[in-house]
């Protein structure tokens, strides 16, 4: 097993309701066996506490499993890993990704076959706007002109001002996310209901994740629907939720990999919510691999890769807002670990 820390700079200083960032320290992994290597990758959270140097440390405490396990018995492996120290999720997410482009590669087939999907089905991603001055975040909309839909970062005092100048860029529908920006239900209330005439699509995490019975009285309360995010991490998470959120947004980083993830989408369609696949600041390794299994999925906010200007990956691509998945075997990327 490998592992190396790697600096992704922004284009843009990225700004959402708990700060700001110009570069992200994602780590990747490397695992090989049998003449065939698999790669993934870690984008830490501070939101989990998550650090490069906890995910590293995950990684390291997760490599003799690797060597007590065969890589085709993936499901014992990664309950292995799952269980290995509590969260850490990212770290986990990285030795997901990693096997599951292993196991491809040796089967010499593209991801998405191997779960058995149609890769024309792939949702139109969203490209986020994250929280600036409104001259800039109008800047920032003309850069994503290609993109059909928006996402738009709010959560701090000038909300209003935000989607006003977002409305006088772009017709576009929107999907705003507070990232649990939005304190009590009443104020929550008052901002949903002024945009409700804004052509938004859905509201992210309005109130913080604790909150749950607040989401609930205020989901009785408006029009837009509401989905969970940082409220939601595993496919235990999502029973409660059901009666206050409309779906909920699957991000590889906070399931812990593919595996999860696909528990969380079988649990949420059986509860017959709505399903977002979603992303932190990840390079086109970990962003790849959610695309192939995005056709699952509702909604797509895969454009965590589109954010940085030194991605260190090729892999999926976008036309006119697309994801279009690339052909080789396992996540199917170029560049060097």
């Amino acid at each position: 097993m490998q592992y190396k820390v790697r600096e992704l700079n922004l284009v843009h200083t990225w700004t959402i309701s708990r700060g700001s960032d110009d570069v992200k320290h994602n780590v990747f992994v490397r695992f090989e066996k049998d003449g065939v290597f698999g790669i993934g990758e870690a984008a830490p959270s501070v939101r989990y506490n998550e650090t490069p140097e906890s995910t590293i440390e995950t990684i390291q405490k997760a490599e003799p499993l690797f060597e007590k396990y065969d890589p085709w018995h993936f499901v014992d492996l990664g309950y292995a890993v799952k269980n290995l120290v509590p969260e850490q999720t990212a770290a986990k997410c990285a030795l997901d990704i990693a096997v599951f482009d292993w196991i491809t590669k040796k089967l010499q087939i593209p991801l998405h076959k191997y779960f058995g999907l149609d890769k024309t089905k792939t949702p139109f991603t969203t490209f986020s706007i994250g929280i600036d001055t409104p001259e800039k975040m109008q800047q920032k909309i003309r850069e994503a002109k290609e993109y059909p839909k928006l996402k738009i970062k709010v959560g701090t005092g000038n909300d209003e001002e935000i989607i006003k100048a977002v409305r006088e860029a772009t017709d576009k529908p929107l999907c705003v996310d507070a990232n649990e920006g939005w304190k009590t239900k009443q104020e929550a209330l008052e901002k949903i209901k002024w945009l409700e005439s804004m052509n938004v699509e859905f509201i992210e995490q309005p109130l913080p994740a604790a909150l749950l019975a607040e989401t609930r009285w205020l989901r009785e309360r408006i029009n837009i629907p509401i989905v969970a995010d940082e409220a939601v991490k595993n496919a235990a998470n999502i029973p409660p939720l059901a009666p206050a959120y409309d779906g909920i947004n699957i991000k590889l980083m906070k399931s812990g990999g593919i595996q999860e993830a696909l528990r969380m989408i079988g649990m949420a369609r059986s509860l017959g919510m709505k399903i977002m696949l979603g992303c932190m600041v990840e390079s086109s390794c970990a962003i790849t691999a959610a695309a192939h299994i995005s056709p699952l999925v509702d909604w797509a906010d895969l454009d965590g890769n589109l954010l940085i200007s030194n991605d260190p990956f090729k892999g999926v691509t976008v036309q006119k807002g697309k994801l279009i998945l690339p052909e080789a075997p396992g996540l199917g990327i170029e560049g060097e670990f």
